[in-house]
């Protein structure tokens, strides 16, 4: 759940979280709602996942309060350790941009005739390529001040970015 919430993962509801019935482990599927863009929807997405009374129920007695609250925490202890790791690796979408923020094909074919018509690749062109993945840098800015510690402009203990997530995502009855 902290990984989705680092990396701003939308969409999170019960069809698309899976068990593994010979492991036990979590699988998030439909991936395709990352980077906080569940935000810019018709219907923003408010709160980080959805942690349900039944997801609750399915962690036993001690429900958010054992084992689940202590892997989230090491969980975000560890991304917080590695930081620089996982910051590189999602560099790799300001180069190589996700579908959101990607030319549209017209736009693409445009650029290409500019670019045929001319065959000088200039410092303006590298900068309009730049430009347009301005969404893509808010998206990384986000994610580090995340592994930061900060949320809603405040430094926050491990301990402390948990909290809101568990009360926030609690949302259906």
């Amino acid at each position: 759940m902290e990984v989705g919430y680092i990396v701003g993962l939308g969409d999170r509801h019960s069809m698309n979280i899976l068990i593994d019935e010979t492991t036990a482990e979590v699988v998030h599927i439909d991936l395709g709602v990352a980077f906080e863009q569940g935000l810019m929807l018709k219907t923003p997405e408010r709160v980080p996942f959805r942690l349900t009374r039944d997801v609750i129920d399915g962690m036993g007695v001690t429900g958010v309060e054992g084992v689940f609250r202590r892997c989230c925490e090491k969980t975000l202890s560890v991304m917080r350790t590695n930081k620089e790791a996982l910051i590189t690796i999602i560099e790799v979408f300001i180069h190589d941009p996700l579908y959101k923020w990607a030319l549209s094909p017209l736009k693409a074919l445009q650029r290409q005739k500019e670019i045929d018509d001319d065959m000088e690749f200039s410092l303006e062109d590298s900068q309009d390529e730049w430009e347009g993945n301005k969404d893509a840098t808010r998206a990384l800015l986000r994610v580090k001040q995340k592994l930061d510690g900060y949320d809603d402009g405040e430094m926050r203990s491990v301990q402390g970015q948990l909290y809101p997530s568990n009360e926030d995502g609690c949302v259906d009855s």
